[in-house]
């Protein structure tokens, strides 16, 4: 081979090289890897590295063509013990539920924010959760609070105008609730640090989820780990 024959070549096989080094071929997003989305064209991931992890990402996703792809994305924050396996979770464990979850309805404090198209219930002073396992409302909101609901064993969502300012309700252990699993499940607003067991996101982002969803294409949640036995593309 003639020398600028060699040296052309040369050059282009550095060239070549260089580009595939600067431009790998990209990964499925996390969507798309899911075992399972609910069977909706709107989807919420809540993925956290381990599960003792207390902070990690919430990501909204869209179905457009047969792909998922990012509305929006925000760090969020878990229980303050980690994440736990949903189906075996206990009660007052601090650990969030790991699972596939649908989200029954919204609530909060303030009114819903402009664009909100999913049933949207206003918090007042008669409104608790009740978490009572000796409760016929366990995991349910309940307003006023019933007899056999001990205020003990139930929050009074009132007294929550930071965290229940903006609410989603998590269908975990919601529509056939298994007693001492665990209740009142919530994507909500950021409190101060780690939730008792909900998902949590600033306010702002709390806003645009709450904007994007929409009842009629079916959201769920995922939530999960990036690997091991409850991570989240299992579920």
């Amino acid at each position: 081979m003639r020398p600028a024959l060699a040296l052309a070549s040369a050059a282009l096989a550095l060239s070549t090289a260089t580009l595939t080094a600067a431009a790998p071929f990209p990964g499925r997003p996390l969507a798309d890897r899911m075992a399972d989305t609910g069977g909706g064209a709107q989807l919420i991931t809540a993925e956290a590295a381990h599960t003792t992890s207390t902070t990690g990402t919430v990501t909204w996703w869209d179905l457009r063509g047969g792909r998922w792809v990012a509305a929006g994305s925000a760090r969020a924050r878990f229980g303050a013990k980690g994440l736990a396996e949903g189906a075996t979770r206990r009660q007052n464990t601090d650990t969030t539920p790991t699972g596939l979850y649908d989200l029954p309805y919204a609530f909060g404090v303030e009114a819903a924010p402009r664009g909100t198209r999913y049933p949207y219930r206003r918090v007042s002073d008669r409104s608790w959760w009740c978490q009572d396992n000796e409760a016929r409302a366990y995991n349910r909101w309940v307003e006023p609070r019933p007899a056999d609901c001990r205020a003990g064993e139930a929050e009074h969502l009132i007294t929550y105008p930071v965290q229940y300012a903006r609410a989603l309700v998590v269908g975990f252990n919601y529509h056939r609730p298994v007693r001492r699993r665990g209740a009142g499940i919530f994507l909500h607003v950021n409190g101060d640090g780690a939730t008792a067991g909900c998902v949590s996101v600033p306010a702002g982002a709390m806003d645009r989820i709450l904007a994007w969803a929409d009842p009629a294409r079916r959201p769920h949640i995922a939530v999960g780990t990036r690997s091991g036995p409850t991570a989240i593309t299992r579920y």
